[in-house]
C-alpha cells in the first residue's frame, strides 16, 4: 500500500493525506455520540498539545525546509524566509479580521469579522474552519515540495510525518467544535456533522498548495515559509490563550504543548 501511495500523483498524495486529516477531525467530533461533557482540563491539555505540534511542525517541517530550498536556488534565505513568513501572519489576521467567527465559550457579542445575522453554531464552525486553512495549505506544500525534485531536500518521509501531526492536533479542534454545539441543545448527529465539517477546508487547501507549488516551484521556498507563519499565527492567537485561560491547571497545559512538540519533532526527524 506504501509503494501505491508513493506512485501516486504529487496532487492525490496530498488530497488522501488531507482527507487522513479530516477524518481525525470527525473522530474528535464523534466524541459528542458518547458523552454531552469532556472535562475542560483534558480539553485544554488536548488543545495545548495541538498548539506544540503546530509549533514544531512550522520549524522542522515547513521553515527549515522553505530556508534550505532558498540557499539551494542561490536566494537569500533570511529574506525568503521573513517575507513568506510574514506574509502568512498577514494572511491569517486578514482572514481572522473579515471572516464572521465566534470561538468556543464566548458570548455572540464577542463574535469577531465582519457583522452577520448567521447563527451562534455557523460563528462556531467557521472559528475551527480559520484554523485548518493554513493546516491544510501546509500538509499541500509539503507534497508538493517532493515532486519539485531532490534540489528541494524535500522527503516524502518529512510529507508523511506532517500529515501524521497535523492529524493528531485535528482530534481536539474536532472535539471543541461539537461538543460547545451539544451543550447548547444541538442533537448529536448535528453537533457531529458541524464539527466535522470544521475540516472539510483542509483537502480543499492541500490540493491547492500542493498544485501551487508543482507548477510554480520558483515561489516554494516563500510557500513553505508563509504555510509556517500562517500556523504560527493560529497557534499563538487562538490555541495557546485558549488551553490556558484556566489558570488552574496552566502548569500541565504548559508541559502537554511541550509534549506535542517532541512527539511532532520526533516525528519529523524520524521520518524526515
Amino acid at each position: 500500500m506504501y509503494d501505491a501511495f508513493l506512485a501516486l500523483n504529487p496532487v492525490i498524495q496530498a488530497l488522501l493525506a488531507t482527507l487522513f486529516t479530516w477524518f481525525l477531525t470527525a473522530a474528535g467530533a464523534a466524541l459528542v455520540f458518547s458523552t454531552k461533557e469532556v472535562n475542560r482540563k483534558l480539553l485544554d491539555c488536548m488543545l495545548g498539545f495541538a498548539a506544540g505540534v503546530m509549533l514544531a511542525a512550522s520549524f522542522w517541517s515547513l521553515l527549515g525546509p522553505g530556508i534550505a530550498m532558498a540557499e539551494e536556488l542561490k536566494m537569500i534565505p533570511w529574506l525568503v524566509a521573513a517575507i513568506g513568513f510574514l506574509a502568512g501572519g498577514i494572511f491569517m489576521r486578514l482572514t481572522d479580521k473579515f471572516l464572521p467567527h465566534l470561538h468556543p465559550g464566548l458570548p455572540m457579542s464577542q463574535s469577531e469579522g465582519v457583522k452577520t445575522s448567521w447563527q451562534r453554531s455557523t460563528l462556531l464552525v467557521l472559528a475551527i474552519t480559520l484554523h485548518n486553512i493554513p493546516e491544510g495549505l501546509a500538509v499541500g506544500v509539503a507534497f508538493g515540495a517532493v515532486a519539485a525534485g531532490p534540489s528541494t531536500n524535500a522527503t516524502i518521509g518529512a510529507a508523511i510525518a506532517l500529515t501524521l501531526g497535523i492529524g493528531l492536533q485535528n482530534f481536539p479542534e474536532g472535539t471543541a467544535v461539537s461538543m460547545p454545539l451539544r451543550r447548547e441543545g444541538l442533537s448529536r448527529w448535528k453537533s457531529f456533522m458541524l464539527g466535522q465539517f470544521s475540516g472539510v477546508v483542509e483537502p480543499v487547501a492541500g490540493v491547492i498548495g500542493a498544485a501551487f507549488v508543482i507548477y510554480m516551484q520558483d515561489v516554494l521556498p516563500y510557500a513553505l515559509c508563509f504555510a509556517a507563519g500562517a500556523m504560527i499565527f493560529v497557534v499563538v492567537e487562538e490555541l495557546i490563550p485558549e488551553s490556558q485561560s484556566n489558570q488552574k491547571h496552566i502548569d500541565m497545559v504548559t508541559m502537554t504543548t511541550m509534549g506535542g512538540f517532541a512527539v511532532m519533532m520526533m516525528l519529523d526527524v524520524a521520518l524526515g
